[in-house]
């Protein structure tokens, strides 16, 4: 495999970790918060989530740090404090006793070290061998002092918070250095975790020759580390980095333990429906030991087929593997960055695998928590063309669980028209049948970029006499759960004032849904 590197490690210059201060960190934290208080001042909240996870002002990306500690889980992410575009990282904090109602903390981490001069960028939590957790992540430099034309320098560094409840941090410094003569500039997004007496490291690398690999590291005490292997190179040379990487084990049905690694691939080109977003988020089911690298024993799937998923992390938690990932809004037009925040995060979703060999990606069960009331219907019926308000406004923030009856449904396309207002504008979420899967399209919506997507369905699925779709829908944004979780698909919908109507539809046929509800959703508190 191409990019290999020697096994040594380029930490034998300098005492690790290495601390460099620059700033005050409690400082540089203060001036975060006014500046994320000076935007929630004049935020416009026409679109601002009601059941998402943003900050109350500023850009945000990434989730990172995902745990549970001392009962409560905690959701960090990327965060630019002063403005509603990317910029100099920080690290946003929320937490929940019950993943339902949310609660804001400080911001965790802000620029004061020299390696991470120009950015905190993304990593992860893990309980080390002390019972506590620790924090790793990436510290940025630009290697030219000011921007990002002469490329990145970047680093892993290691944190742990100093009380129990994670409202301040401790950085320890610089535990792994960049071998620069090895890496084309990016070396980012630890994930970390202990598998026997070993404590594994790995993360996203593009090596010399430009090749996403992800590269592995090993460790006795979680802060003397030493390059062990390159654990997996994207067979796609067009692919130069692997952002965000995941790695874990999980079981199937039967007991079989299987290995995942997942990445956010830059750089692969559009082909069909696939890698129609600016970069796209998927996985490999494989096998993966101690000693060895993964071993891949199924085709790169996406965890997502929206139109904004993008760098998902999980962890694993009371023997759930669970996912967050965040709504990238890279596309231009970004309507929201005028309103005082930019980006949001998905709703949680549990990683289980089937046993087809695919994984399933559905909501936690904590989100029937959000239910306030519930609305039933009996069977509907439409007729050729016909459409029916199922909803005249959906209160910001709704929940629709629907089955269609595939075997006596002859509609071309046949779904929900949502985000529908009296100007005409809506986003359509559909079965189209020509096609063979379930489309989110945004031909008609109100505002920001359109396109379509298509989670296209299995022979299987296509086979079966039902399709069960389960639709949330917030003011700004939608998710969409196909059987199950087969198929995730997420993406932002951008509606103009006035009421928010759901429409079911019946293009060029019949259709027979022979079971929807509808669940109005509290907030999480975060408002």
């Amino acid at each position: 495999m191409e990019g290999f590197i020697m096994e040594s490690t380029p930490n034998t210059a300098y005492e690790i970790p290495q601390f460099t201060p620059i700033a005050d960190h409690a400082e540089q934290l203060a001036r975060a918060e006014a500046g994320v208080a000076s935007m929630r001042a004049t935020r416009n909240d026409r679109w601002y989530p009601k059941i998402h996870i943003a900050s109350d002002g500023g850009w945000i990306n990434d989730p990172n740090g995902l745990c549970r500690v001392n009962g409560r889980w905690h959701v960090f992410y990327q965060l630019h404090p002063y403005g509603t575009q990317w910029g100099p990282m920080h690290w946003g904090h929320v937490s929940s006793a019950n993943m339902v109602d949310w609660r804001r903390e400080p911001i965790a981490f802000a620029p004061s070290l020299e390696q991470e001069r120009h950015g905190v960028f993304s990593g992860s939590a893990v309980i080390g061998d002390d019972g506590k957790p620790w924090f790793f992540y990436t510290g940025h430099r630009w290697a030219n002092g000011k921007d990002n034309t002469g490329g990145d320098w970047q680093v892993q560094m290691l944190a742990k918070p100093n009380d129990e409840n994670l409202k301040t941090f401790t950085k320890e410094g610089m535990i792994i250095d960049c071998p620069t003569d090895q890496v084309n500039h990016h070396f980012r997004d630890p994930k970390v975790w202990k598998t026997g007496d070993t404590w594994y490291m790995t993360f996203g690398v593009s090596s010399k020759s430009k090749r996403g690999q992800m590269w592995l590291y090993t460790s006795e005490d979680m802060v003397h580390w030493s390059f062990e292997r390159v654990l997996f190179e994207h067979p796609d040379p067009n692919v130069f980095m692997l952002e965000c990487p995941d790695f874990f084990p999980i079981r199937d049905p039967h007991g079989n333990e299987k290995w995942v690694i997942g990445f956010s691939a830059m750089g692969a080109k559009p082909h069909g429906f696939r890698n129609r977003n600016v970069n796209n988020a998927g996985y490999i089911v494989g096998a993966w030991e101690p000693g060895g690298s993964f071993i891949p024993e199924t085709e790169f799937r996406p965890w997502d087929e929206g139109h904004n998923f993008y760098a998902p992390q999980s962890f694993n938690a009371d023997g759930r593997q669970i996912m967050y990932g965040w709504m990238s809004p890279f596309v231009t037009p970004i309507p929201m960055e005028e309103d005082g925040w930019c980006g949001n995060l998905t709703l949680p979703r549990q990683i289980t695998l089937g046993d087809d060999g695919t994984l399933r990606t559905a909501p936690v069960e904590e989100m029937t928590g959000l239910r306030e009331n519930n609305v039933g219907f009996d069977t509907l019926e439409l007729g050729t063309n016909q459409s029916a308000t199922i909803l005249d406004d959906d209160g910001g923030a709704l929940e629709i669980e629907m089955t269609l009856d595939l075997a006596h449904t002859s509609a071309e396309r046949t779904g929900l028209h949502v985000h529908a207002t009296g100007d005409g504008h809506y986003t359509a979420i559909v079965f189209d049948a020509q096609i063979g899967g379930v489309v989110i399209d945004r031909q008609n919506v109100a505002n920001g970029d359109k396109g379509y997507r298509v989670a296209v369905l299995g022979e299987d699925e296509l086979a079966s006499d039902t399709l069960d779709l389960r639709v949330f829908i917030d003011r700004g944004c939608v998710e969409v759960y196909v059987n199950g979780g087969r198929h995730a698909m997420s993406s932002y919908s951008f509606p103009n004032g006035g009421d928010r109507a759901v429409r079911l539809v019946s293009e060029s046929g019949t259709t027979s849904v022979p079971s929807l509800t509808l669940h109005n959703l509290k907030s999480i508190g975060l408002e």
